[in-house]
Parts: structure tokens; C-alpha cells; sequence
């Protein structure tokens, strides 16, 4: 099975409606392309605001109405996205990711969960959701530093990691390699594949509290980037990935072998919620 993946990588705004049309454009021309997933960054609709007065003035209905213009559009496109947003549960808000398959099916959502950020509640879930016929699970920034949130679902059944990220800028440049060298230790030690969506640094204002530092990428189940982005470019990163590569056999080991650690990760897998279609 061939399946053609893409990272979005972009800048957005804070206003919902301002980064949805943003989005839309970007889902033309993947879908112009014959992409059939398409990841976009962490918290995309509000261009990852960072500050107290943003959220306490935030409104659930603007993300929710932006959500579904999404949707709407990914039912016209026949295209599944990985939507970077936030989402309320009573008086908590989710730095969370809303999963659409394609014909603009929604799937569900997976929310944050090792926080690195103040906003927000951490997730309660660790789901895997059938995205354009493929076991998928997802990671949001500061999760790549815990690789039990990858290693779990991948024994369950996933083949694909989507993770999108706004990750620190270029200014913390004691960051970058780690940054690099996450993404590919999650793919290889599971041997799966691994869609990272991340923002780029914005060259006017490469200090600002919400800067990112780009280097979206896509990862073969042994390690290999298939395509990256700079630092600053926006575009799109595309690859088609052959999903019978994706054996997930680094991670079954962790239940098959019989060594000290193997019931404790058999009792880790009951925790993982699969979705099937």
C-alpha cells in the first residue's frame, strides 16, 4: 500500500479564521499534488499564542466554526488533515490536534500530553485513529521527549507517527541537534514512519516567545529523512511511503522477547484507545 504523506509548513495568525484561510490554501495545493494526509503545526489555528490575556479573551465557538471550515474542506478535497488547535472540555482548554480523514470524517482528537506550556490541560488519551486506511498516532512538540507516547501505540497497531510542533527558536541553538535527533529515534526504534510538521522561524521576529525553527520532516521506519524543509521556508514536505515498510517490528519486540520488561509493556498497550473506522 502507497500512501502519500505531506508536513505543512507554515506561519499562521492568532485569529482563527485568518490561519483557516491559510489552511485552505495549503490543503489546494496538496490536494493538487494527490496528497493523501496532510499534517500542519502545533496549535495552527492561533499561530501558537503563547500569553494569559490571549486565552483568557479565547473563544471556543472561533475555533470550532475555523474546525469546520476545515472539515468542510476536507470534504470537497477528499483529503485527511491533521489539524494543529485548541479545544474546550468545560472550563479546560487542550493544546490538541483534531484528526479528519478523508472525506472529512472526523476521527477524533489527541490532546497534549507533557505540557510545555501553561495554557493548557494536559490530555487524558492516548489514542490511534484509522486516518486514510493506516493505524496513525500523534505526538504535539514537547511529547517527542517520551518514547513510551510512540512505542505503545506502535505495538497496538500504528505504522504512522503524525507530529506537529512549534518548537523552540533558532535562538536556542543548544536545542537544535535533539530537536533533529527525536524525530528519527522515534521512527527507527519503532520502525515506523514519522510525519513532523513544525513551524518555521519568522525572520521578523526571531525573538518573539512563539518562535519555532522549521526542519519539518518526514522518516522512514530505519531512520532516513525522506524530504526536510529549511528554516524559514514555507512548503510543503511530501513523500509517498510504502506502509507495508512500517513492520513495526523494533517496537513488538518489546512484548515478544522475554526479558524484565515485557509484562510491564504488555500492561502499558491496555491504555492505548484504538479507533478503527
Amino acid at each position: 500500500m502507497k500512501l502519500s504523506v505531506a508536513a505543512c509548513q507554515i506561519l499562521s495568525h492568532s485569529e482563527p479564521d485568518k490561519s483557516a484561510d491559510k489552511v485552505l490554501g495549503w490543503m489546494e495545493q496538496a490536494a493538487a499534488q494527490g496528497v493523501d494526509v496532510l499534517s500542519f503545526p502545533e496549535a495552527c489555528l492561533c499561530g501558537y499564542s503563547c500569553t494569559p490575556e490571549y486565552w483568557a479573551a479565547a473563544k471556543p465557538e472561533d475555533f470550532a466554526r475555523a474546525e469546520g471550515r476545515v472539515i468542510a474542506k476536507s470534504r470537497e478535497l477528499d483529503l485527511a488533515v491533521i489539524l494543529g488547535t485548541a479545544h474546550w472540555e468545560g472550563k479546560s482548554v487542550y493544546n490538541s490536534l483534531l484528526v479528519i480523514d478523508k472525506g472529512g470524517v472526523v476521527r477524533g482528537r489527541y490532546a497534549k500530553t507533557h505540557l510545555a506550556e501553561d495554557w493548557a490541560a494536559p490530555g487524558h488519551a492516548l489514542p490511534t485513529y484509522q486516518v486514510a486506511g493506516v493505524e496513525s498516532c500523534f505526538l504535539v512538540c514537547h511529547d517527542i521527549r517520551y518514547p513510551e507516547l510512540v512505542r505503545l501505540p506502535a505495538i497496538a497497531g500504528a505504522r504512522i507517527c503524525y507530529f506537529c510542533s512549534s518548537e523552540s527558536g533558532l535562538t536556542q541553538e543548544h536545542k537544535l541537534s535533539a530537536y533533529r535527533a527525536m524525530p528519527i529515534s522515534r521512527a527507527c526504534e519503532n520502525t515506523v514512519y514519522l510525519v513532523m510538521a513544525n513551524m518555521p522561524a519568522d525572520p521578523h521576529d526571531i525573538l518573539g516567545k512563539s518562535q519555532s525553527h522549521g526542519n519539518s520532516k518526514i522518516i522512514d521506519p530505519q531512520g532516513n529523512v525522506l524530504d526536510e524543509a529549511g528554516y524559514f521556508e514555507e512548503r510543503l514536505v511530501t513523500a509517498v511511503v510504502d506502509v507495508e515498510a512500517a513492520t513495526r517490528a523494533m517496537a513488538m519486540r518489546a512484548v515478544t522477547d522475554s526479558t524484565i520488561m515485557r509484562d510491564w509493556m504488555v500492561e502499558g498497550v491496555r491504555l492505548v484507545e484504538r479507533h478503527s473506522a
